[in-house]
């Protein structure tokens, strides 16, 4: 949001060193960061790979309920998926 970059900077960065931590009780996950600050209404986006999605459930959970969270305008769409080698894709094309 707006407010965030209104914020000082010791402030944002206290907030996302807590946030930061959430994420790193969940190493399991791996984290894929995209900046696209400026060149949409997003400032980045988020790629998440993990073998449970409990887990990611959880993680999502425990990072909305940080301070940074109060600042986030839109965290959708959120898609999902799961990996499969392309023979694995094509075999079950029949």
């Amino acid at each position: 949001s707006r407010e965030w970059y209104l914020l000082p900077f010791e402030k944002r960065s206290d907030m996302m060193k807590e946030h930061i931590n959430v994420g790193k009780k969940f190493p399991q996950i791996r984290l894929n960061t995209s900046y696209s600050f400026g060149i949409s209404d997003q400032d980045f986006m988020l790629a998440f790979e993990t073998d449970n999605l409990m887990d990611f459930q959880d993680l999502i959970i425990k990072l909305r309920e940080t301070q940074v969270s109060r600042h986030v305008l839109k965290d959708t769409p959120m898609i999902v998926c799961v990996y499969k080698n392309i023979l694995d894709i094509i075999k079950s094309l029949g």
